[in-house]
């Protein structure tokens, strides 16, 4: 039997060449414009791409994913040779669909995985034609010497992040002045988790205003003063060290709108709910609402 004849795409009439670029999954596209080009050319022409989401990981290894499809798509550069050119793929069972999205990581090899991170990025914003991007997950102690670098690079080519997970495994690396660095550099639209140790009680790093969402696991270095600062919508704090007379006193001013006119929601953790009545709401009107009562309100 005759070897199949290679498939003349670029001949196609436009619309045509769209349709075949929509069956493939992110990574094809990628491959696809990288042979000349023109094929690059043509890949820049798409006007789909608006239904891809981009989600940059800085972790152990560095990833690039494509999200808005049932499939999630991911290069991930890694320095084990061992695992180029290898393809991962699994079922993601808790997805919402009525079928499981199939979560699929291509693998591919680098001596210097972090500066061959930032040139596919690039690419892949260039291709995509994203200025955004949806997700920004960063270790601070993966990449602690190059963290500056990483940061700079994000900053020169993205407008914006709408959401950001800034997390730390190993708590005895100081990792202060890059956490603030990060929050002064990039533009946070949407969420902010924070999950780092920070060490210094008078750190100066700027959490953005008018988030929807601001979770801080480690919170022990927020005092009062920087408590006032805090302006977003959505608040969760874990393991405060805001005495019980200063949350009476926020909760005060908050009531009679006199600071963090944008807080709506703000959460406590670890903390025990019967104390901090007797203690912090002692003589501020409040009332405790059942979990399992459903509210309905009509204006």
């Amino acid at each position: 039997m005759d070897p199949p004849k290679p498939f003349p795409i670029l001949r196609l009439p436009f619309l045509s060449i769209e349709e075949i670029f929509k069956a493939m999954h992110p990574i094809e596209i990628i491959n696809f414009s990288m042979i000349s080009k023109r094929t690059k050319a043509v890949a820049k022409y798409m006007s789909f791409y608006p239904r891809y989401k981009i989600d940059l990981y800085i972790k152990e290894t560095l990833e690039i994913w494509f999200v808005g499809t049932r499939n999630l798509v991911s290069y991930v550069m890694t320095s084990d040779k061992e695992m180029d050119g290898k393809i991962e793929e699994k079922q993601c069972f808790e997805s919402i669909l009525p079928v499981p999205l199939i979560s699929r990581k291509v693998f591919k090899y680098s001596k210097d995985p972090v500066d061959e991170w930032k040139q596919l990025c690039k690419y892949v914003l260039e291709i995509f034609k994203k200025q955004s991007i949806n997700n920004l997950r960063i270790t601070m102690d993966a990449f602690v010497e190059q963290n500056v670098s990483i940061i700079d690079f994000l900053k020169a080519n993205l407008k914006s992040v709408d959401r950001c997970t800034v997390s730390q495994k190993n708590r005895e690396i100081n990792v202060d002045e890059h956490t603030a660095y990060l929050l002064d550099k990039i533009q946070i639209n949407s969420e902010l988790f924070t999950d780092v140790y920070i060490k210094d009680v008078n750190f100066n790093g700027k959490f953005p205003k008018n988030l929807e969402d601001l979770h801080i696991t480690t919170s022990k270095w927020i005092g009062y003063e920087r408590l006032l600062e805090i302006d977003c919508k959505s608040v969760i704090l874990e393991k405060s060290r805001i005495l019980n007379e200063q949350w009476n006193l926020f909760i005060k001013k908050w009531i009679a709108m006199e600071t963090n006119q944008n807080l709506v929601c703000l959460q406590l953790n670890y903390r025990n709910f019967e104390e901090f009545k007797a203690l912090v709401l002692n003589d501020i009107p409040h009332e405790v609402v059942d979990e399992g009562v459903k509210r309905t309100f009509k204006t």
